[in-house]
This record gives C-alpha cells, structure tokens and sequence, in this order.
C-alpha cells in the first residue's frame, strides 16, 4: 500500500505552504470568547470600541486556534506528522476584528533528522498571518516531528 502522505523528505528548506483564507465572523468571537477568554472587547462591539483594540475583536487564543486550522488544512493532516515539542514563539501583532479575513504561508526554515529516532525528523516553520489589508496579524515559529518516507538502516 502507497502511503501519499507528505513526509519529511518533503519538507524542504524554503517550502511554502498556503494558509487561508478564512473570513472570523462576529458570532465565532463572541462564541469562543464565552467559552474560553470572556473579557468585553471579545463580547461586544461596543466594548470592543471603548478598548485600544478599536472594535470587536478575537481573543489572542483564537487567532491562534484559526491559526492552528489553517494549518491543519493545508498540510498537517496531509503530512506523516507524530506531534510537535511545543511552539518556539507566537506573537499577536494586530487585533483581528470581526469582519477580518485572515490569509497567510508557512514556510520550512528548517529540516534535520533526529538522532534519537532515525525514523523521525524535526521541521521548524515560520509563520505568518494577515488580514485582508495586508496586515501582520500573526507570527510563530515552530518544531514538528514528521516520519521519514523510508529508513532503510537503522542505526542506534
């Protein structure tokens, strides 16, 4: 059976992935804010006003849920991915309004191949979000363990 999965030989150096676009509604802020960061700017657009963050906006936590869809969608469900140690850094740079259509890439900064477990290798992306008037929403950067195609010899 042909695994067509993508693997880490597959994670080049300078490889790009599309992420986006995906329109944040006001009923998914308020709806996430309720749930889980129920401050006034996340559940009114009055307060939202009233805030520095100029109208009703997600949450920090939610961007970063977008974001984590976004990604999911354009390639780490279609990867041989086995999880990620955790996030390097993840900056809100913008707020993002109801209203906001998000887009933006990842991209392979760097691939290498894990001592410990031949089978595995660590890819590092960078990321980045924008709303539709090219702004900077997100930026991140992250490791994720990804199988290789084939290991042939394995050596302890």
């Amino acid at each position: 059976m042909q695994d067509d999965r993508l693997h880490y030989e597959d994670f080049t150096e300078g490889r790009s992935f599309a992420l986006g676009p995906r329109l944040v509604t006001a009923e998914e802020i308020i709806e996430f804010a309720r749930e889980f960061d129920p401050q006034p700017m996340h559940l009114s657009e009055e307060a939202g006003k009233a805030s520095i963050l100029g109208g009703l906006s997600a949450s920090g936590w939610h961007t970063s849920s977008l974001f984590m869809r976004l990604m999911i969608d354009a390639y780490v469900l279609k990867a041989a991915s086995e999880g990620a140690p955790g996030i390097e850094f993840m900056q809100w740079r913008k707020p993002v309004l109801a209203g906001d259509t998000l887009s933006g890439h990842s991209v392979v900064e760097e691939a290498r191949l894990m001592r410990s477990r031949p089978h595995l290798g660590i890819v590092t992306f960078g990321h980045e979000l924008k709303n539709q008037r090219g702004e900077t929403v997100l930026k991140a950067r992250n490791a994720v363990m990804v199988r290789r195609r084939a290991v042939t010899e394995v050596t302890a």
